[in-house]
């Protein structure tokens, strides 16, 4: 009898305004892997003419977009890195993997972080290594170098973390190319290209996860293009001015404990939810944002809290407790102003990722 198990992992929105490669929320649409491996467990290095490779299917948000091979989906590549990291050549022989996802695609919603984080827990499932929390956000950030998103997706709720300054030895091994962590692998590539990949230092990120009001939703305004984060990153500037960094650190000292009190104060929240790091930069990517974050106010739309860019964008998140379709049609009508459609999803901030047995 097959071994089945299921790898749940939520999407997450990066930044909550001032919290720029800080903060990360996760939120209520979910990548979930149902995993299926034969039983008995085949011999560790199976012959060639034995071994039946993993088969990978999927369905939901991406899924025409999405290379099945399990040597260039970054799901399966995070897994056979983190197994190989391990001393396990192969994933075992004749596993096979349904993804069903629920979180679009390069909309700041942080599905590559998801699927960085699946193949984390899903390495650590398949070579049985019971590894930390800790040690499984290692892995994921040797792939995905900021913690904002794979933190949240781990841990789930509202989080804060950041990246420790490690040794000379530590940094050097934490610093490896991306390319030679997950290579690219070539048409011919077999189990037996891409070994020995480079292991993480320990203690490479570290987080805590904030106090969050339960009354407050997250509805997720989706405009229907996508922006890729690099191209996001392309357009800030890479000096800031002292005034523009303190009037983000104010705000983000204020938003992380105001988030959590009973009632939430619109007036406190809207405020501190304000940026001048990211967000003023990246109005050129996305036609409508400047007026959307300025139009839709507590005073106009009771119920709202604060509103801002969803991680690189072009999705923006509005906090409130009521007026959810208020916010979003009103948020539709702004965009179609500049020739935009969007949808629209009013989220709950969730747990993180789980792993069950069926």
């Amino acid at each position: 009898m097959s071994c089945i198990f299921t790898i749940r992992i939520p999407a997450t929105s990066a930044n909550i305004g001032p919290g720029f490669d800080v903060v990360g929320l996760s939120l209520s649409l979910h990548l979930t892997l149902t995993v299926s491996v034969p039983a008995p467990a085949p011999a560790p290095c199976p012959s060639p003419e034995a071994y039946v490779p993993p088969k990978i299917t999927y369905e939901g948000e991406g899924a025409h977009e999405v290379p099945l091979d399990p040597y260039k989906n970054l799901t399966t590549r995070v897994a056979l890195y983190v197994l190989r990291c391990h001393n396990v050549r192969y994933f075992p022989s004749g596993l096979t993997l349904h993804c069903d996802n629920e979180i679009p695609f390069g909309r700041g919603l942080g599905s590559s972080g998801a699927a960085v984080i699946a193949g984390v827990l899903l390495g650590d499932a398949l070579g049985n290594l019971k590894l930390t929390q800790e040690r499984l956000l290692d892995f994921a950030l040797m792939v995905e170098r900021h913690p904002d998103n794979v933190t949240a997706a781990l841990v789930g709720g509202f989080v804060g973390s950041y990246l420790k300054e490690l040794d000379e030895e530590a940094s050097e091994a934490a610093s490896v190319p991306l390319s030679e962590v997950l290579p690219e692998y070539p048409p011919d590539a077999g189990a037996d290209w891409g070994l020995s990949p480079p292991v993480p230092p320990r203690g490479i990120g570290h987080y805590v996860r904030f106090g969050w009001e339960g009354s407050i939703k997250a509805v997720a305004i989706i405009p229907r293009f996508e922006l890729s984060t690099a191209k996001a990153r392309e357009v800030l500037p890479t000096m800031y001015s002292r005034k523009d960094l303190v009037f983000n650190l104010q705000r983000l000292a204020v938003l992380t404990t105001a988030l959590a009190q009973s009632p939430p104060d619109p007036d406190l929240i809207y405020e501190a939810m304000k940026d001048r790091v990211h967000q003023p930069y990246r109005r050129t990517l996305i036609p409508g944002l400047p007026e959307v974050t300025s139009r839709i106010t507590p005073a106009t739309h009771p119920g709202l809290l604060g509103i801002c860019l969803s991680g690189a964008g072009p999705t923006i998140l509005a906090l409130a407790t009521s007026g959810f379709e208020a916010i979003a049609e009103d948020a539709r009508a702004i965009f179609r102003e500049q020739g935009v459609e969007i949808d629209w999803k009013v989220l709950e901030v969730v747990g993180g990722s789980v792993v069950e047995e069926k």
